[in-house]
């Protein structure tokens, strides 16, 4: 492991103590980093000076991206195991990132969306930390952001395979939090309430069309109900809480499930 015995520090905080977080010399790997709260954490983790491996299935969104960031874009499948072979192991920084939504009540979901759902949030991410934690491992430091959602933590109806998955991503989550422990690597989850994405947007439009009321009555009366804070929150808002859990004041934050829900589950 690291130490910063006789004051020298470990790479990546340098000059961190008034000036935020410096990820000089790590690289790290974003899912989903193609667009929405993904783009936002290869942004904000590039601009700190981290190498960025934009990865999305996308693949003009993940070149865009990694061209404006100067990183790499990988275009991949995640529900596809044999894919992920293509990524890189050597990451520092993991933030699971990429998912997808079908809304449908139980009896008449279909089971293979259903189970695409769980191979994206679920599946691909332990298998990326399979991927990645060796590398971790071996210098001592590594930080596992991953994006859940306030569905990570409760539950709304019709969103079966959504809040399964989510409340999975928290226990792998938890997982790895203890078993990094011992080699400097935090695992954790950021859990937010309805983001300004495309994917929240394409909502808010077809249940404004669908119930025949304005979307921003859509927003008060459905997707913020239960929010205090009546807005939706923005990527970058969360993409600056993934760079704070990866900076020098969040070492013994671990295991931990962070609400950035406007006060969703305060109620």
């Amino acid at each position: 492991m690291t130490s910063s015995v006789n004051g020298s520090r470990p790479a990546g905080t340098a000059g961190t103590a008034g000036t935020g977080t410096d990820l000089t010399g790590r690289t790290a790997m974003v899912t989903g980093g193609g667009s929405g709260i993904g783009r936002a954490c290869a942004v904000a983790l590039a601009a700190a000076g981290a190498f960025v491996h934009v990865v999305d299935l996308d693949a003009e969104s993940a070149k865009a991206v990694a061209t404006a960031v100067g990183g790499e874009p990988h275009a991949v499948d995640l529900a596809d195991p044999a894919a992920l072979e293509s990524l890189p192991t050597r990451a520092d920084v993991l933030v699971n990132s990429a998912g997808l939504q079908h809304v449908a009540a139980i009896e008449e979901f279909p089971p293979e969306r259903f189970d695409l759902l769980q191979r994206v949030m679920v599946t691909a991410p332990f298998l990326l930390l399979r991927r990645t934690l060796p590398h971790m491992y071996a210098n001592g430091w590594g930080r596992v952001v991953n994006i859940s959602s306030v569905h990570g933590l409760r539950a709304s109806p019709f969103k079966s395979a959504y809040v399964a998955a989510k409340h999975a991503l928290e226990g792998l989550s938890k997982v790895t939090a203890l078993e990094g422990a011992p080699h400097g690597v935090t695992s954790n989850c950021l859990s937010p309430g309805y983001t300004r994405t495309p994917l929240v947007e394409d909502q808010i439009s077809a249940q404004a069309a669908a119930h025949g009321i304005a979307p921003e009555q859509v927003l008060t009366d459905v997707l913020l109900r239960r929010s205090a804070a009546k807005r939706l929150i923005e990527p970058e808002e969360i993409a600056a809480a993934a760079l704070w859990l990866c900076g020098p004041h969040s070492g013994f934050v671990t295991g931990a499930s962070l609400p950035l829900d406007g006060g969703w589950t305060a109620s």
